[in-house]
């Protein structure tokens, strides 16, 4: 054996030149996918290149079921936990676009699911405050913002109809379940300028996406496009 800090005899392995092992085996796989997507987007237009880092720096497979990774990007809605869905990527990122987040703006987010929209949306606003009724989905989603180191996101397991009045208005709200109406502290929560998004419709049909945007005089409505979520149910989970 060659003493401390001479080179290697002959034929002993240089540690130096081992190649590192990689901490994640699935990290190219993701990386690729991640590209892939980025270039889908595409076809909405959707190419801000802070929009684009915030969904690099929040890995879709980090927050899919792990028996669902290899899927992570397809574009279908994935089950999850608690009898919920996780929207599909290319929703999800339309809808954060046409929310048009500012980097100084605070956004309420009524459905954490997983927490996939809930972390791109922290690459963008200045805080983000996500609802869920779940104790569990809001449990696993705050493990996920950990693992990222997402400081500027605060969570809450409550009823979502109520928004989070102690910390309105807000800039944006963004909603991941459907309602018939929408609920008057949503309406009242958003500040003057703000834009909102919500999914409105009969819970057992298709919905609109509809966007609302308050001003002096009231609230302005325009339907985007449609939609399918699970309704908005008032009060929060007992169990779960």
């Amino acid at each position: 054996m060659a003493e401390p800090g001479a080179p290697p005899e002959p034929g002993e392995p240089d540690e130096s030149d081992a190649p590192e092992e990689s901490a994640d085996p699935n990290a190219e796989a993701d990386r690729v996918a991640v590209a892939g997507f980025l270039l889908r987007l595409r076809r909405f237009d959707i190419t801000d290149r802070r929009m684009m880092t915030a969904i690099e720096e929040a890995p879709r497979g980090l927050f899919v079921p792990p028996h669902a990774r290899r899927d992570a990007y397809a574009e279908r809605p994935l089950p999850i936990d608690c009898g919920q869905t996780m929207t599909a990527p290319e929703l999800v990122a339309r809808a954060v676009s046409d929310l048009e987040v500012g980097t100084e703006d605070r956004v309420l987010e009524i459905g954490t699911g997983t927490g996939y929209q809930t972390a791109i949306l922290a690459g963008l606003a200045e805080r983000v405050f996500t609802v869920d009724r779940f104790r569990t989905l809001v449990e696993a989603a705050e493990r996920r913002f950990t693992t990222l180191r997402l400081a500027n996101i605060a969570t809450r397991a409550d009823d979502g109809t109520k928004g989070w009045p102690e910390e309105a208005p807000f800039d944006r709200i963004i909603v991941n379940v459907s309602v018939e109406k929408i609920p008057k502290a949503l309406y009242e929560q958003l500040r003057v300028g703000g834009l909102m998004l919500i999914p409105v419709g009969e819970a057992a049909g298709v919905q609109r996406l509809v966007r609302v945007e308050r001003d002096g005089s009231g609230w302005e409505e325009r339907p985007l496009r449609e939609v399918r979520f699970v309704p908005l149910i008032p009060g929060r989970a007992a169990r779960l």
